[in-house]
C-alpha cells in the first residue's frame, strides 16, 4: 500500500471498485475518455460506455473483486499506477490481475485517459529462459568459420 494518499480520482477509482459502485466507477471517467492497451492494440476503446460493459461483467463474474493500488507516483497531469486486482470468479476460481496503468487527469478531475499493462497473473508459462525463447524464438545455428 502507498505511503502517502492516492491522488483524489484514483482514490474515488479505488473506492467504487472495492464497493461496486457501478455508477460511481463510471463517473471517475469522462464521456470521451480513452483507454489504451499497448501489449493489445485491439483491446483499446474510447468512450465510458465500455467502462460501465466492462465493471458491470467483472462486478458479477467476481463478486468479491478488490483493487488495490501498490505504488503510484505523479508528473503533472499523469498518474503511474501499480495494480492488484484479486478475487474469486463465480465458479469458485481464483481472479487475479497485476501491472500498471498509467492515468492522464488533467487538473486532478476526471480521468480522461489511461495507457493499460494490466494482465492476469498466470504462473504455469515457465522459466525466464521459457519465456525468453517463447517471445524472441530459437537463436539461430552458429556460424561455421569460413
Amino acid at each position: 500500500m502507498p505511503d502517502r494518499p492516492l491522488p483524489p480520482p484514483l482514490d474515488r477509482l479505488v473506492h467504487a471498485v472495492n464497493t461496486h459502485d457501478l455508477q460511481a466507477l463510471v463517473g471517475c471517467f469522462v464521456e470521451d475518455y480513452l483507454n489504451r492497451t499497448p501489449a493489445h492494440p485491439r483491446r483499446g476503446f474510447a468512450g465510458r460506455d465500455q467502462v460501465r460493459r466492462n465493471w458491470a461483467h467483472i462486478f458479477v463474474a467476481v463478486p468479491d473483486v478488490r483493487a488495490d493500488i501498490l505504488r503510484f507516483t505523479t508528473d503533472g497531469p499523469f498518474a503511474w499506477t501499480e495494480w492488484e486486482l484479486h478475487g474469486t470468479r463465480a465458479d469458485a476460481s481464483q481472479f487475479l490481475m497485476a501491472g500498471v496503468v498509467i492515468f492522464e487527469v488533467p487538473a486532478g478531475a476526471t480521468i480522461t485517459a489511461a495507457t493499460f499493462y494490466l494482465e492476469p497473473v498466470e504462473r504455469l508459462s515457465g522459466s525466464a529462459d521459457h519465456a525468453v525463447l517463447r517471445v524472441a524464438g530459437e537463436p539461430p545455428p552458429p556460424q561455421e568459420p569460413s
